[in-house]
């Protein structure tokens, strides 16, 4: 007994999530798949050598 209400509130849940088509907007959208911009974006390709790690691993092990 009782399942009834809690059935008819999952229903309920269900049929906005399904019907619910919240405001798109294109233009996030559209500079999320192109990337960042030449702006934001350094023109010297990164080293090989560059790690962004390499401070830290000269804190573990004492060095500065």
């Amino acid at each position: 007994m009782g399942r009834g209400r809690a059935k008819a509130k999952q229903t309920k849940v269900a049929r906005q999530l399904k019907y619910y088509t919240p405001d798109t907007d294109l233009s996030a959208l559209e500079r999320e798949l192109h990337g960042p911009s030449q702006r934001d974006v350094s023109n010297q390709p990164r080293s090989v050598d560059d790690d962004e790690y390499d401070e830290y691993g000269k804190w573990v092990s004492g060095e500065r």
